[in-house]
């Protein structure tokens, strides 16, 4: 018998709960050939149009010891409402390889019908989902003069298959079945009592690590596999910090061999080392700019001022 799938508890209709028919798909769709194939890959969610963040990543790709590909898997814009940073951010991250997240998705509609497209769950109060669909309609005001690069968000795919070494990766935005999906958050998989459920995922897909991000904290989830050991990284935010009492963002570095950076977390799998690298960016200078585009009053600054200046009150602990 397949075991029964993780049901979700999103509503259907109300603007950023709602989760469109055009971002689902089947877990089979990652049965395919890799798109990338890398010794180093760091995966790169939840920038949240951060250019401070951006300029950390950059910086440490280049200091690796040998090649890294950078991929964006979605949501690299948030808070960039001011043109040059909303250019700077596009821009840079259309020069690597990059998956849309929702936001991308919903800058390239011309209506806010499905609000931010966040498909926010029950668990997430009303306020916050109104005041993301609020910067959502900000920053589509920002989108609406950068034209082209709208189109070239419209045309990135939703998610992607690498190779790093042997090993196959699934890379998301949400979840095994979803752009938007939250199965791959926290709050669902350290509230998992039986592994059996997440399994057909696996086995749909043909991979043992799914990396992905969406949902704002970060987790890693070990799965024991058929053929071995699987496991769900979700990065949490590269822009904003993840942790309670710290100012750093997290990308999921997928490599074949250790790294020089320092980490938040880190795992072995089927040879690979995977580590949720700590971004250190210029937090003062990320604050100057936060608070201009977004003043007390503003929506962003309501809902991620706080988070922002000292971390979230998550303090863990990342594997569940």
């Amino acid at each position: 018998m397949t075991p029964a799938r993780i049901q979700s508890t999103v509503p259907t209709t109300q603007p950023g709960r709602s989760c469109p028919i055009s971002y689902r798909y089947s877990p089979s769709v990652f049965r395919r050939p890799p798109e990338l194939r890398s010794d180093a890959i760091y995966v790169v969610g939840g920038l949240y149009g951060n250019t401070l963040a951006l300029d950390r990543i950059m910086e440490m790709a280049r200091t690796e010891p040998a090649k890294v590909d950078v991929v964006f898997n979605g949501d690299f814009n948030w808070f960039n409402i001011d043109p040059a940073s909303f250019a700077k951010i596009n821009v840079t991250v259309l020069h690597h390889i990059a998956t849309r997240g929702n936001v991308e998705t919903e800058l390239a509609h011309d209506d806010d019908t499905d609000g931010c497209g966040c498909a926010y769950p029950d668990w997430v109060a009303d306020d916050v989902v109104n005041k993301s669909n609020q910067i959502m309609r900000s920053l589509r005001d920002t989108a609406m003069e950068h034209g082209v690069l709208r189109q070239r968000l419209a045309a990135l795919p939703m998610h992607l298959v690498a190779q790093v070494g042997g090993t196959k990766i699934a890379i998301v935005h949400g979840d095994a079945e979803s752009l938007a999906g939250w199965s791959f958050a926290h709050e669902a998989l350290s509230a998992l009592t039986d592994d059996s459920n997440l399994r057909h995922y696996f086995e749909a897909a043909d991979v043992p690590l799914f990396a992905s991000t969406h949902t704002c904290l970060p987790v890693v989830k070990s799965v024991e596999l058929r053929d071995g050991p699987g496991a769900i990284v979700n990065n949490g935010a590269a822009g904003m910090p993840n942790l309670k009492r710290t100012t750093f963002g997290l990308v999921t570095r997928i490599a074949t061999h250790p790294g020089p950076h320092a980490s938040a977390f880190n795992l072995r799998l089927r040879g690979l080392h995977i580590d949720l690298l700590k971004i250190d960016y210029d937090q003062s200078r990320w604050l100057e700019l936060f608070t201009r585009n977004w003043p007390a009053d503003s929506p962003a600054s309501l809902s991620y001022l706080d988070r922002i200046v000292a971390g979230p009150a998550f303090a863990g602990p990342i594997a569940v």
